[in-house]
C-alpha cells in the first residue's frame, strides 16, 4: 500500500470514528457545555465578581467535564446498539486498535472545543493563555473520562456508568466543600492551578500543582489499563 492510499485510509477510518463518536446527543452536550459556561460567565459579570486565570478555570471546568460525558459514558452502548461491537470483537487487540484511537480523538477534539471556549472567555472575560488554559484543564478532563470508560466496561451500560459518576461527582463535592484545608490538597481532582491560596508559599504551591497534575495522570493511566482489560473478556459483551 502506498502513501496516498493509506493517507485515504486513514482520513476514512478517523471520519467514520468520529460520527460514531459525536453522533447523536453530543451536539446536544455541546450546547448545554457552551449554555453554562455563558451563564457563568454572565453570572461573573453581572456580580461584578473579580476575574482573573483562577476564575476562568473555574468556569470551564464544569463544561469541560460535561464535554467529555457523552462520548465516552455511551460509546460501548452505542456500539452495542448500532449492532457493531460484534464486528469490531473480531479485530485482533481491538481494545487497542478502535477505543485507543477513539478516545484519542475524543481528547483532541474536546482539547480543540476548549481552546475556543477559552478564546471566548479571553474576548469578554480577562486575558488569559488560551493554551495553558486547554491543557490545565486536560488534566481532569482525562481523570474522570478514563475513570467513566473504566465504568462504561463493567456496567457496559451508558445510565449505569452515568449515575456511578454523578454519584461519585456529588460525594466528593460533599467532601472537599465540608473541609477547606483539602481544597488545596494535591489529590484534590478540581484543584485550580490558577488560584494561589495566600497563606502558602509560591513554590509549595507549585509542588502541590505537580503533584496533582501527576497523580491525575497515574490515575488516568491506572482507569484505561483497567477498562482495556475489561474489554479483553469479550464473551461479556457478545
Amino acid at each position: 500500500m502506498n502513501l496516498k492510499k493509506y493517507r485515504v485510509l486513514v482520513t476514512r477510518i478517523v471520519r467514520y470514528n468520529l460520527k460514531i463518536i459525536f453522533a447523536g446527543k453530543f451536539f446536544w452536550f455541546l450546547l448545554a457545555a457552551f449554555g453554562f459556561f455563558a451563564f457563568f460567565m454572565f453570572q461573573q459579570a453581572w456580580n461584578r465578581a473579580e476575574i482573573n486565570e483562577g476564575s476562568i478555570y473555574g468556569l470551564l471546568l464544569f463544561p469541560c467535564l460535561l464535554l467529555i460525558f457523552y462520548p465516552i459514558v455511551f460509546g460501548i452502548q452505542n456500539d452495542e446498539d448500532n449492532r457493531i461491537l460484534e464486528i469490531i470483537f473480531g479485530i485482533p487487540n481491538y481494545r487497542y486498535k478502535v477505543w485507543g484511537v477513539r478516545m484519542l480523538m475524543i481528547y483532541l477534539a474536546n482539547y480543540l472545543i476548549l481552546i475556543l471556549f477559552a478564546y471566548v472567555a479571553r474576548i469578554l472575560l480577562y486575558p488569559v493563555n488560551i493554551f495553558e488554559m486547554a491543557a490545565q484543564l486536560i488534566f481532569p478532563m482525562l481523570f474522570f473520562g478514563n475513570l467513566a470508560f473504566m465504568f462504561s466496561t463493567i456496567t457496559r451500560s451508558g445510565n449505569g456508568t452515568a449515575v456511578i459518576m454523578i454519584v461519585l461527582g456529588l460525594l466528593f463535592f460533599i467532601v472537599v466543600g465540608g473541609n477547606g484545608q483539602w481544597a488545596n490538597a494535591y489529590w484534590n481532582l478540581f484543584l485550580n492551578p490558577f488560584s494561589t491560596p495566600t497563606d502558602i508559599h509560591p513554590l509549595i504551591w507549585q509542588n502541590i500543582i505537580l503533584k496533582n497534575r501527576l497523580f491525575l495522570i497515574i490515575g488516568s493511566i491506572v482507569w484505561l489499563m483497567i477498562g482495556f482489560l475489561n474489554l479483553q473478556k469479550r464473551e461479556k459483551f457478545v
